[in-house]
């Protein structure tokens, strides 16, 4: 399950896929790969990428050590995710997304600014969840600018719905947070809606809150920010 960062670049698109009675968040298409990101998924691909299995994930093994994990659902090409690992050394990431010119965008950034608490898997999130992340095992999950679906008719696309609200609580620890981003008002207001009904969520704010610190303003951002646009942040905590 990915949705683009509209920093890292276009929002991808949506289908239904008939075999599996769900709506997807992502459409898996053949991207224009870089000669760098290329490499970097040769070179790289095997350190950094964690394969998906239909087995719960080992953490520490993969890391290489014992950290508080934060999962993101759609990293896009990387660039946010990457300044936070950075800025967060002492946690560990694990990035899913199905784009592989993102994947490579990222492993490379990985290599230029030597992050070891990243890891990438290039699969369904809502699978990864399901099958390889433990219960109670996420000190937090980002989902930052999914795609707003602005169309009425296609607001059930969203990802932000209470079934995935109520596997990620599952999935965190108690203390643990969820930390979503969107620059599409109406969804933000949907955001809240669906979030504060989630009985294991209690809101940090009161309504929609400050940016935290540890998410960077993308070039994006800044530009939709002087044009008069909004960003809202919502960050809830498992109960």
């Amino acid at each position: 399950m990915s949705e683009q960062n509209p920093a890292d670049g276009a929002r991808k698109p949506m289908f239904y896929d008939p075999n599996d009675h769900r709506i997807r968040s992502f459409v898996t298409r053949a991207g224009r790969l870089s000669t760098a990101q290329g490499r970097a998924i040769e070179e790289l691909g095997p350190r950094f990428c964690l394969p998906y299995a239909k087995e719960t994930l080992d953490t520490a093994a993969a890391f290489g050590r014992a950290a508080p994990v934060i999962f993101e659902i759609g990293f896009g090409m990387g660039d946010t995710t990457a300044t936070i690992a950075t800025g967060m050394p002492d946690k560990d990431f694990i990035g899913v997304e199905v784009h592989t010119p993102g994947v490579g965008s990222l492993l490379k950034q990985i290599g230029e600014q030597g992050l070891g608490n990243l890891r990438l898997i290039q699969h369904d999130a809502v699978e990864v969840l399901t099958h390889m992340i433990a219960p109670a095992s996420l000190a937090g999950v980002h989902v930052f600018f999914p795609d707003p679906w602005h169309k009425a008719r296609h607001n059930k696309r969203r990802l932000i719905q209470a079934p995935l609200v109520q596997l990620l609580c599952t999935r965190l620890a108690p203390g643990g947070y969820l930390h979503c981003a969107t620059d599409w008002e109406e969804y933000a207001q949907q955001m809240l809606e669906v979030l504060g009904a989630e009985p294991d969520l209690v809101n940090m704010a009161d309504g929609y809150a400050p940016r935290p610190a540890y998410r960077p303003v993308t070039k994006f951002e800044n530009r939709g920010i002087k044009l008069g646009h909004g960003v809202w942040d919502l960050v809830f905590q498992r109960r």
